[in-house]
């Protein structure tokens, strides 16, 4: 049987998760630090793109942006297409696009509205705010300026997320086994998790405790060519 998947309104998806993360283009901080150029979160060959089948089916009749991930994209790419595919799940797909050079804001797909976020979800099951895929700390300049992120992106993100976490169980499932990863990661580095509340706010949240702290965004950690950064 196949998982169930409710049925999305994908226009409307995304006109109303389509505020930028910053009030600026991000893309020129980081772009200089990666040899081709290329935002990093632009780059497939740093972060591989996702979409809901439902969106492939919407977009693909509407832009050329797009076309299904073959594995072959990038010259010396040591990933093994195949152990991604199995980590993708069934109702999502691997896709590629023209680069940020041809982007088509208006049909970017979900992964790249949510980068570098995930939705955070507690180990007593509450959508707790924003954290970041970790493993794109030494690259994402938003990462190391948590404090840059609009108050309107973060608004359009909980009320996305508040819709599909609560419609779809298996997203739901998804990111609180992501949020478990996150913890276990970050209890192991003896860190806490950065974490912009649902509600507004900058906070440390504890991976043992999950207990927060509030804090100014200048105490919050920085990465890569971007730790020693104005």
């Amino acid at each position: 049987m196949a998982p169930f998947a409710p049925r999305l309104d994908i226009r409307q998806f995304y006109d109303h998760f389509d505020a930028p993360v910053t009030a600026f283009d991000c893309g020129e901080k980081c772009a200089p630090h990666n040899p081709n150029g290329k935002p990093f979160c632009c780059d497939i060959c740093h972060a591989v793109p996702v979409a809901y089948r439902q969106e492939w089916d919407y977009l693909q009749g509407r832009t050329d942006l797009w076309h299904e991930w073959r594995g072959d994209e990038c010259a010396g790419d040591p990933s093994d297409p195949a152990e991604l595919r199995e980590q993708t799940p069934e109702h999502m797909l691997l896709l590629a696009c023209l680069g940020p050079a041809h982007c088509q804001r208006a049909y970017r797909a979900s992964s790249c509205r949510q980068f570098p976020f995930l939705p955070y979800i507690t180990a007593d099951d509450r959508f707790l705010g924003l954290v970041y895929e970790w493993d794109f700390e030494p690259l994402c300049w938003v990462i190391s300026h948590l404090e840059s992120v609009t108050e309107a992106y973060r608004r359009e993100f909980v009320a996305t997320y508040d819709v599909i976490l609560a419609q779809w169980p298996d997203e739901y499932e998804s990111y609180a086994a992501a949020s478990e990863e996150m913890r276990a990661h970050f209890a192991a580095q003896r860190r806490r998790i950065p974490l912009l509340h649902r509600r507004g706010g900058f906070y440390l949240l504890s991976p043992r405790s999950e207990r927060l702290e509030r804090v100014p965004p200048q105490r919050l950690p920085r990465f890569g060519p971007y730790h020693t950064e104005d």
